[in-house]
């Protein structure tokens, strides 16, 4: 697929605007999508937020009442929301708690590129169906998966 067919829009709330790197985020996505033969043209959005953000959101969304890292919210398959023919096939929203990232990248010894990087193609595999949580196989198959797509960026934890 060409970066000209990914559309991906990513808004940083204010706090953080000066220490997320933007070009990294819309590198992720390309690069996820690329790696899982996505056709396009294809638009995500995705939040760079805060942990306050991230657990209203896991509240109001999935009835969990903490804050987490990252969430996924794939499009709806029926197409209750009315798109142009011509219009990318849109692939849903991740929202990303910064805190998070600068505290797991901290954790586990790797810098804050590589975890915002992790958490972007960990959300846009969820887009794309895949779920660690089905089970032990699915867990492995997305965390080489996601090993893989790092790697591709230059990302990988031996990097």
């Amino acid at each position: 697929m060409d970066d000209a067919e990914i559309l991906v829009d990513v808004q940083v709330v204010p706090q953080y605007a000066a220490v997320v790197d933007a070009t990294l985020v819309e590198r992720a996505v390309a690069q996820t999508l690329r790696t899982d033969d996505v056709a396009g043209p294809v638009e995500i959005s995705i939040l760079i937020t805060d942990d306050a953000d991230v657990h209203r959101l896991n509240q109001t969304y999935r009835g969990v009442d903490a804050p987490t890292d990252v969430l996924s919210f794939a499009e709806d398959d029926d197409h209750s929301f009315v798109r142009p023919p011509d219009a990318p096939r849109y692939l849903g929203d991740i929202a990303i708690s910064w805190d998070r990232v600068v505290a797991q990248a901290a954790e586990y010894g790797h810098s804050r590129e590589r975890e915002l990087a992790f958490l972007v193609v960990h959300g846009v595999l969820h887009l794309l169906g895949y779920d660690h949580e089905r089970g032990p196989v699915d867990e492995a198959d997305m965390r080489a998966r996601e090993e893989a797509i790092l790697g591709a960026l230059g990302l990988s934890r031996e990097g």
